[in-house]
């Protein structure tokens, strides 16, 4: 059994009209959810197939770091996807950088971050103080070495330029590249 907490305007979300978000988590992973909807405490218990019931917890944090239900379930899709969190506010001096930080990331008109699943085909989201990821283990690498250098300060071209490098090497050695569509 496993503790998540979720921010509270996420609760909603992860419960869905009717519950229905959350049986179909309950179904498809394996698992039992108790939330507590005052304090935003979530505990993921393992009822089915431990293998599946692992990704619950993670399907969880998803969907409390902004994912959609429908691109948190992809965790599920198979075992090497993964769910990764990048702290913004570790990165960020005061609350002015982090806002600064932020828009860095997200960039005009949500150019950059559009920019980040296109070139890798991952899912990325920005929400609160993080940066959380879904993808196989090169593209979650990917991004996060991405968000790394917008962190440092690095100009948006040459993130791009590396986004662009990293995804022509992995169709090269013949990975697997599958395209975000959401």
């Amino acid at each position: 059994m496993q503790h998540v907490k979720i921010p509270d305007d996420r609760i909603g979300v992860l419960i869905g009209e009717g519950g229905e978000t959350m049986r179909e988590i309950e179904s498809r992973a394996e698992v039992r959810l108790d939330i507590d909807s005052e304090s935003g405490n979530v505990r993921v218990e393992k009822v089915g197939d431990p293998l599946r019931g692992l990704k619950g917890p993670d399907i969880v944090k998803a969907i409390g770091r902004g994912f959609s239900p429908e691109d948190a379930l992809r965790l599920l899709d198979d075992d090497m996807m993964m769910l990764d969190i990048v702290d913004i506010d570790a990165a960020s001096r005061n609350r002015n950088d982090l806002r600064r930080q932020k828009g860095r990331l997200i960039g005009e008109g949500g150019r950059t971050r559009e920019l980040m699943q296109e070139l890798t085909g991952a899912s990325v989201t920005i929400y609160g103080s993080t940066l959380a990821t879904i993808g196989g283990p090169q593209q979650v690498a990917a991004v996060r070495e991405a968000a790394e250098m917008i962190l440092e300060g690095a100009p948006h071209g040459t993130v791009y330029s590396f986004l662009e490098d990293r995804r022509n090497e992995l169709k090269h050695k013949g990975m697997e590249y599958h395209p975000y569509h959401g």
